[in-house]
């Protein structure tokens, strides 16, 4: 399947970044991006992805579940919540910045706000903020929301002190 055909379909893993020849940069280079359909069997794919990445790059067992949990989460967040039965995506961008690895989780739905399927606030939002060394959250220009998620790489014990 060509990746034009992936991308009409939804799927897109191009960083988009190339070299000098043109060639496409390693992964470990750039920024490593998906757009899915954001659907619940999708959230899946992103744990997958990124739990790989994280073994390739090393990283301690402990901060691999943490980033897993916490991007699980939020990638939830967005096919619960972010389009309210309308069909959307799941943008996700891994970047490896140095001693950090930063995971992007955006939508371009309703943005984060009270929810009108559930009774009160969610855990997702504090519990993702308790995983990761920072958390930041933004707007999009779509009224979307983005998660900017960092993590320490060196981190060797889970960030709510659990063994």
């Amino acid at each position: 399947m060509s990746s034009h055909a992936r991308r009409r379909e939804g799927w897109n893993t191009d960083s988009g970044h190339r070299d000098r020849t043109g060639k496409a940069m390693a992964a470990l280079d750039s920024d490593i991006r998906l757009t899915l359909p954001a659907r619940p069997e999708n959230v899946a794919v992103v744990r997958h992805v990124l739990g790989a990445l994280a073994e390739a790059l090393d990283l301690p067992c402990a901060l691999i579940e943490d980033m897993r949990l916490a991007v699980t989460e939020a990638c939830t967040n967005v096919v619960r919540h972010a389009y309210a039965g309308a069909e959307g995506t799941i943008d996700v961008v891994i970047r490896p910045r140095g001693d950090d690895l930063e995971v992007i989780v955006e939508d371009s739905g309703r943005g984060l706000g009270p929810s009108p399927d559930t009774s009160g606030p969610g855990l997702g939002l504090p519990l993702i903020a308790a995983l990761a060394d920072s958390l930041e959250i933004q707007r999009t220009a779509s009224a979307g929301s983005r998660l900017v998620m960092s993590f320490l790489r060196t981190r060797e014990r889970p960030a709510m002190g659990l063994v």
